[in-house]
């Protein structure tokens, strides 16, 4: 049993619907559960583990796949498997491993493909994949305008940065590593 834990914001996308439609037609138990709001994806994902549920496929984009995993790992169920449905604006962990951005092709590739292992990691207590940023980095993921994103894409957050590097400010931090603490600026 196969289940998508969608992105809400994504649900309405009409190739997403017809690459689970013609997955289900070819006979794969592909089963859509949309996020609503926060927490809905640690609640579907200990729901998936209680009803049998082998794999999971995240739809969305680098933050819906970064809480699938969180989630995983939170509540210790290594062994669902997880694919990626690439459907975020920049999609940096699914083009690094080389899902297609087409739907119906990522998810053919995610009901049938081989799982790999891959690393994540984890800070203050919560986990991560593909990568972690703060600072000026973060800042510009968290600020950049939905609006903007969807009409540039990836680009939008180079533009978003462009913008905000005229007032930059360096943001102080300490990272302890190993018990070693070093400052940060």
């Amino acid at each position: 049993m196969i289940r998508l834990i969608l992105n809400g914001k994504k649900a309405g996308l009409e190739s997403v619907r017809e690459a689970v439609y013609a997955l289900r037609e070819k006979g794969y138990d592909l089963q859509v559960r949309p996020t609503w709001e926060e927490g809905d994806v640690d609640r579907l994902v200990q729901e998936a583990a209680e009803q049998g549920v082998t794999r999971l496929v995240a739809g969305g984009g680098d933050g819906t796949v970064n809480e699938v995993v969180s989630a995983i790992l939170k509540y210790d169920l290594n062994h669902l498997e997880l694919s990626v449905l690439p459907l975020g604006t920049a999609n940096d962990f699914a083009t690094a491993c080389e899902i297609p951005s087409e739907p119906i092709d990522a998810l053919k590739l995610a009901v049938s493909g081989q799982s790999y292992w891959v690393d994540a990691g984890s800070a203050n207590e919560k986990y991560f994949m593909n990568v972690a940023t703060a600072g000026f980095g973060a800042q510009v993921t968290a600020t950049t305008p939905v609006v903007l994103k969807n009409f540039l894409g990836g680009g939008a957050y180079t533009l978003s940065g462009l913008v905000q590097a005229i007032n930059f400010q360096p943001f102080p931090g300490t990272v302890i590593h190993d018990d070693k603490a070093t400052l940060a600026n």
